[in-house]
Order: C-alpha cells, then structure tokens, then sequence
C-alpha cells in the first residue's frame, strides 16, 4: 500500500474514534442560569472537541416535570436544593453525582425610574404597590425565597393580593423592568443584567443561602460525557464565567 493509502485510512480511523467519543448533550438548567450556562457551554465544547451541548432553560420545578414524564436530559442545574432533593426521590438523579456549584441572593427591585424608597420589606404594605411580581412558588425557586422571606416578616398573608406569579424569575424581572409593577423580587444576577431599567431597593433576607446543585442524570445516554460537563462547570473555568454573571462559589 502507498504511503498515502496508509495517511488515508489513519485519517479516517482517527475520524471514527473521534466520532465515537463525541457526545451530544441536553442540558436542562434554571432560567436565572440562562447567560452564564451559554458561556460554560461554549467553552466546554471549546475544550471538548466533538460534543455538542443543546441547553433548556426554565423554571427549575418545570424541569423536573419534563425530566420526570421522560424528556431526554443528560444533566439538571436547579436554582435549589429542593427540586434537586426531589429528582433525587424520583430516582432521576444519584446522590453521588450531585454537587453544589453556585450562591445567589435575593434582591427586591423597582423600575428604574422609581421614586419608591421601599428600605423595609413591611414597605411593601403601602398602597404605592398595587402589584408586586414573584415566580410562582409551586414551581419556581425564586418564588420560594420569596415567600419564605415574606413568611418569616409576617407579611404573606397580607401581601397575597398584590402578588403576580411568574413563570420563571426573568418574567418577574421583565414585568419591572417594562414597569407592569410596581416592585419584584429576583435574583442579583438577574437585576444585574437589566441595570438600566431595574434599580435594587435592598438585599432580601434568608434564613438559607440559595444554592444552586448540579448533577448528571440517570438515564442520560451521555453519563461519561455527562459527567465530563458537571467537572467543567465545577472547574477554575466555569467558575470564573458563573464569578463574571454575579454568581458566588458554593
């Protein structure tokens, strides 16, 4: 055989192999991950030749939901420790492959142009906020932390009427930001990305850090690969991106 035989089949047997190890994965994740997971991704696959990541956004509870009536998904990233705790009950994901990856807080905002001062959470009793916008708590972490926060101030029971429920945390942002209500409660990371148009009132007290965990799912058909992309968002790498979102380490 030529010398250029042997070059040609060495190529194509390279080819194969790569072809073999690339890996396509589903990433679902928390909406609030949006930004900072389409950079880890891109630097994953920049660090991974071959796989390709396709990326899921939303409500961490309503991912859970796609994931438990059989949506392919190769890993989950929640917004909290309790819809992972219930993925973990639903034998979707294993204890030993979940991992802590990121802190956030909470914080209660107003359209930028907003004259309310709002120091106290007690503030938002006044009749200045006809409307105040927070994830749904049945499925949206956010809105969870929000409640809990209201709860623990005495103020659900009275404020329940002026509550908006979202979908996900960025709809709670959107509605203040284009001036639908009066304040909202999301995320740091979020209200940092709309600073032009939201303006933070105060951090929102927790008894609980926000914790976002990460884990590889049972039935991925990627676990090797699926692991690999857990290792990388836990890496110096992608906490430097999650540090350049405004998201803090574990």
């Amino acid at each position: 055989m030529s010398a250029s035989g042997r070059l040609m089949i060495a190529a194509l047997l390279a080819t194969t192999v790569l072809a073999a190890q690339a890996a396509e994965l589903t990433v679902s994740a928390a909406a609030s991950l949006t930004q900072a997971f389409t950079d880890i991704a891109k630097g994953y696959e920049a660090a991974r030749p071959g796989d390709k990541v396709k990326l899921n956004f939303g409500a961490s509870g309503a991912l859970l939901a796609q994931m438990a009536k059989g949506a392919p998904v190769d890993v989950l990233a929640t917004a909290d420790e309790a819809t992972m705790n219930q993925a973990e009950q639903q034998d979707l994901v294993a204890r030993t492959d979940r991992v802590d990856f990121a802190r956030n807080t909470l914080v209660l905002i107003v359209p930028a142009d907003s004259r309310l001062a709002l120091t106290r959470l007690a503030d938002l009793q006044g009749p200045a906020i006809k409307r105040l916008a927070i994830g749904n708590p049945a499925s949206v972490p956010a809105g969870r932390y929000a409640r809990a926060a209201l709860e623990a101030a005495g103020l659900w029971t009275a404020l329940t009427p002026k509550t908006i429920h979202t979908q996900n945390v960025r709809q709670a942002l959107d509605y203040v930001a284009r001036g639908e209500v009066e304040a909202g409660m999301v995320y740091a990371t979020d209200a940092a990305l709309m600073k032009d148009k939201v303006a933070v009132r105060q951090t929102v007290p927790l008894a609980q850090p926000i914790i976002y965990p990460i884990a590889s799912a049972k039935a991925s058909r990627e676990a090797e690969a699926a692991r690999r992309f857990v290792a990388y968002v836990r890496s110096a790498d992608g906490q430097t991106v999650l540090a350049r979102h405004g998201f803090s380490a574990p």
